[in-house]
């Protein structure tokens, strides 16, 4: 008995420390078909998006569904920890000699919480290793609490670091694509700008975030958990419109050169494919069509209104079908994998940008100022 419980002790630890150092140090992807943090995600994940599935409110289902990914990072810690101070406790059990005040019999409960307490470098004293290997475990155990205590100093501010810098160009989305944005709207806004320079520089700036998404959601995969800060604005969305935008593009829009339209595509579609992996996405064949023909020619429509005209011969429209083949089966897996809406291609209605919303905007409209707002949004 004492040989099985000191052999199942450090596989625990074996696992725990390769798992931690593959999710807190590792900035690449795993791809060994078991991983203890990959386990612990699909069997909490499913049943908290079973529980979210009965809250019939949008705002409020979103936000549920917004806890999973800090709650899953503190629980991982938590597992972590528990895993450690359980498995040095088989080992203590398995080979280890103590003493306790008063000659009190030790049993396997009490080596758990003298576990416990070396761990967290509580020392009381109160049991006392009395042997050389008794005394080197509880010293290394000792040394591993204060590793993991560094552990929980420096993974949770570099996760929310990673977190800030991926919402940041979201919120500058807003005002370029609406609230949830789509590229009809992006393109409406800005495709028809005298300066091309702009749409480019827009262009190059998610060329970059997508490398940025892309490598921090490699390294930390739990940040794919993490919802935006508004509930109509997700990092899914804001690639999937980007890479929307870029396709009409490169397909044909007159007076829009495509050089940097096609490398922004290239990093975005990258990020798409490997994120899906990260998150054990399924393709799905039957999953529905996002752009069929008439929405397309509403977008046609829309576009031409706001002085942009997308070109309908049958090699831009082939182009366009390539093109989304290459990417929505990834995306729209991811969708269903993390419950984030994808965004439509255009709007049915006209939505308010965030930025145009406001709690006292029903106070301000019963002063009579409701009509100048309005006329002040009109002409922004």
């Amino acid at each position: 008995m004492p040989t099985f419980t000191t052999i199942v002790g450090l596989i625990i630890i074996a696992a725990v420390l390769l798992d931690a150092f593959e999710t807190v140090v590792l900035p690449r992807r795993v791809s060994r078909h078991f991983r203890l943090t990959a386990w612990l995600f699909r069997r909490i994940w499913k049943p908290w998006v079973a529980l979210a599935r009965f809250i019939h409110s949008p705002s409020l289902r979103e936000s549920f569904l917004g806890y999973f990914g800090p709650l899953f990072s503190i629980l991982l810690l938590v597992a972590w920890a528990v895993s450690l101070i359980f498995a040095f406790t088989l080992l203590q059990y398995g080979t280890g000699q103590h003493i306790r005040l008063a000659n009190e019999t030790l049993t396997f409960g009490m080596l758990l919480y003298h576990s416990g307490e070396t761990f967290f470098t509580l020392g009381y004293g109160d049991i006392v290793p009395t042997t050389g290997t008794a005394r080197l475990l509880a010293v290394s155990e000792a040394g591993m609490g204060f590793a993991f205590l560094g552990v929980v100093i420096g993974y949770l501010p570099v996760i929310y670091s990673s977190f800030n810098s991926r919402e940041l160009e979201i919120s500058l989305l807003d005002s370029r694509a609406g609230s949830p944005p789509s590229a009809t709207e992006l393109v409406s806004r800005l495709g028809c700008c005298p300066d091309p320079a702009v749409l480019d520089g827009i262009f190059r700036d998610w060329e970059r975030w997508s490398a940025n998404l892309l490598s921090h959601q490699i390294s930390y995969p739990v940040l794919s958990y993490f919802r935006s800060q508004h509930s109509n604005q997700s990092w899914l969305g804001a690639l999937t419109v980007m890479l929307d935008v870029t396709s009409l593009v490169i397909s044909g829009i007159e007076g829009i050169h495509t050089d940097q339209a096609k490398l922004t595509f290239a990093m975005a579609r990258h990020a798409a494919v490997d994120l899906a992996q990260v998150i054990n996405a399924k393709y799905n064949a039957q999953a529905p069509d996002r752009l069929p023909e008439e929405e397309l020619d509403r977008v046609r429509k829309a576009l031409a209104a706001a002085g942009v005209r997308l070109r309908q011969d049958d090699a831009s429209v082939d182009k366009l079908v390539h093109l989304r083949s290459l990417y929505e089966p990834y995306v729209e897996a991811m969708s269903r994998n993390l419950q984030i809406m994808l965004p439509p291609w255009i709007h049915h209605e006209k939505h308010k940008d965030n930025w145009q919303g406001g709690p006292w905007d029903r106070a301000i409209q019963a002063r009579g100022l409701g009509e100048k707002v309005h006329v002040a949004d009109e002409h922004f």
